[in-house]
C-alpha cells in the first residue's frame, strides 16, 4: 500500500500525508477536477457480512516519519516491541490477517542491513543500533498469530531532504554522491543508472534472505511525483544509457520496467514462494489521455508522471498482486471510487495477478483545510466501498491506510467495516 500520506501516498486532488508508497510520507501532488461517470460490469452480488473464506485483510503500517510507528524515534527496544506488538494484537481482534509493515522507508533498514544504515526512525540518529531486530521479531509475533507479514519497501527514496551530509557518514548515497538527485525537497536514487538498480535489489533481497516474509511489497514510489517547475536531472544517465531509446519518457519507464521484473525473478530466487505485490497511486491513465484508461480525470498518472506501466505489470502477470489506492469517495469528482474499481476488475480479469484495493481509513473523520469532501465524515463510507467491491469477483480484498487510524478511528468507520464484513475470520491468501 504509498501506500504516506505516506507522504507517501500521493493522492490528487486530495492531501499530502506524512507513505506507503502505499506509495509513505512524502507528499503528493496532482489536481483532480471535472466529474465523470460512473461504469463497468458488475459481478456477482455481494452482501454486508457475506465474505469469502479466504480474502486480502490487511494493513499498512508506516514508519516514515514515524508516522504510524515507532511512536516517537529513541524509545527503548522494550518500548518499541510493546507498540509493534499492540498493533498486530488490533490486527487480530479486527479479524485482519496481513501487515504490511515499512522496513525499508529512507533508503536505511529495520533489520541489520549490510548495506544500509539502521533507520533513524527507531533511533532518532541514522545508522545508530536500535538493540534489537525489529524485521525479525515483526515476522516471528506476526506469524505467531496467524499474521502474513508482507515486508514494505520504497525502492528510489534517499531522504525526506536533500542534504546529503545529513546521512550517515557511510550511507550508500554519500559514498556515491553521483548516486543521488535532489527533486522536490528530497533526495532519490537514479533510476537511470544500472548501478543504481542493482545495488536497491541487493539491500532489499537482504531481509528476504534472512527472514521467511510471506511477499515484497512496493508502494507508489518510482520516479517522484511531478513538481512544478522542476526537472529531475538524469541528463548525464540518459545520455550514457538511453541505449536505443528516442523518448526519454519511454527510456524512464523501461527502468522501472527492469526493477520489477528483475527483483521479481531475485525474489523467487532467493525464497521461492514469496510473492511480489505493488500498491500504485490508482490512476494508470486517464481515457482522455489513452482510451484504454479509466474515465477519470485525474492530475497525475502512473504511466505519464511515475514512468510505472502498472497496467503491463498486471496484464502481463509480472507481479503476484496489485493494490491500487483508491483513496476517493464513492462519486467524487474526476476520480470516482466505483469508476475506478471497475477499471481494476477488468484489467485484472484473466490474468494471473490478484488484486487487492488500498483504502483511505486516514480520510474517515479526517478535519483539514483541503476540502475534505463530506463523505469522509460519514462512517458507513469505508462500508460502502467494501461492499460495492464485493460484487466485483476480481476483487481479493482490501488493504487499509494506516495503523495509527485503525488504533484511533475517530468516527468509528473502521468497527462498522468489521461488523458489516468482518464478522468472521478470513484465511489470507497464498
Amino acid at each position: 500500500m504509498g501506500p504516506l500520506s505516506r507522504r507517501d501516498l500521493a493522492l490528487a486532488t486530495l492531501s499530502a500525508l506524512t507513505m506507503t508508497g502505499c506509495g509513505a510520507a512524502t507528499t503528493g501532488s496532482a489536481r483532480i477536477e471535472p466529474p465523470v461517470r460512473k461504469a463497468g460490469p458488475k459481478g456477482a452480488t455481494g452482501a454486508p457480512g457475506a465474505r469469502a473464506a479466504t480474502e486480502m485483510r490487511g494493513v499498512w503500517v508506516a514508519t516514515v516519519e514515524n508516522r504510524d510507528w515507532p511512536s516517537r524515534p529513541g524509545l527503548s527496544a522494550a518500548a518499541q516491541r510493546k507498540e509493534l506488538i499492540a498493533h498486530l494484537d488490533r490486527a487480530v481482534r479486527n479479524r485482519l490477517n496481513t501487515v504490511l509493515l515499512q522496513v525499508r522507508p529512507t533508503a536505511d533498514a529495520l533489520w541489520p542491513s549490510p548495506y544500509e544504515p539502521w533507520s533513524r526512525f527507531l533511533t532518532g540518529t541514522q545508522g545508530r543500533d536500535p538493540g534489537w531486530d525489529p524485521l525479525g521479531t515483526a515476522v516471528r509475533e506476526a506469524h505467531a498469530r496467524g499474521l502474513q507479514l508482507h515486508a514494505w519497501f520504497n525502492p528510489y527514496r534517499i531522504a525526506n531532504h536533500t542534504d546529503p551530509g545529513l546521512l550517515a557518514a557511510t550511507h550508500p548515497a554519500r559514498v556515491h554522491p553521483d548516486w543521488a538527485v535532489p527533486y522536490g525537497g528530497r533526495l532519490y536514487y537514479n533510476p537511470g543508472l544500472p548501478e543504481v538498480r542493482a545495488f536497491v535489489q541487493r539491500a532489499m533481497l537482504d531481509a528476504v534472505a534472512r527472514y521467511p516474509v510471506d511477499a515484497v511489497h512496493f508502494d507508489d514510489y518510482f520516479y517522484p511525483y511531478p513538481e512544478d517547475g522542476e526537472t529531475f536531472a538524469d541528463d548525464d544517465a540518459y545520455a550514457r544509457h538511453r541505449g536505443t531509446f528516442t523518448d526519454r519518457a519511454d527510456w524512464r519507464r523501461d527502468n522501472i520496467d527492469r526493477l520489477v521484473t528483475e527483483m521479481a525473478a531475485g525474489i523467487r530466487r532467493v525464497r521461492p514462494g514469496t510473492r511480489f505485490g505493488i500498491s500504485p497511486f490508482g490512476v494508470w491513465r486517464n481515457a482522455s489521455t489513452d482510451p484504454r484508461g479509466s474515465d477519470t480525470d485525474a492530475g497525475a498518472q502512473t504511466y505519464d508522471d511515475l514512468y510505472a506501466d502498472t497496467r503491463t505489470w498486471v496484464r502481463e502477470n509480472r507481479i503476484d498482486y496489485i493494490a491500487p489506492q483508491l483513496y476517493w469517495e464513492i462519486g467524487a469528482s474526476g476520480a470516482d471510487y466505483e469508476t475506478l474499481l471497475d477499471w481494476w476488475a477488468r484489467t485484472a480479469e484473466g490474468t494471473g495477478t490478484r488484486l487487492y484495493i488500498g483504502e483511505a481509513l486516514y480520510r474517515a473523520g479526517a478535519s483539514g483545510v483541503d476540502g475534505r469532501p463530506a463523505a469522509w465524515q460519514d462512517p458507513a463510507e469505508l462500508t460502502r466501498h467494501l461492499t460495492l467491491a464485493a460484487r466485483r469477483p476480481q476483487v481479493g480484498g482490501h488493504i487499509f491506510f494506516a495503523a495509527a487510524d485503525v488504533a484511533n478511528d475517530p468516527i468509528g468507520a473502521m468497527r462498522r467495516v468489521v461488523a458489516d464484513h468482518y464478522a468472521r475470520p478470513a484465511s489470507p491468501p497464498r
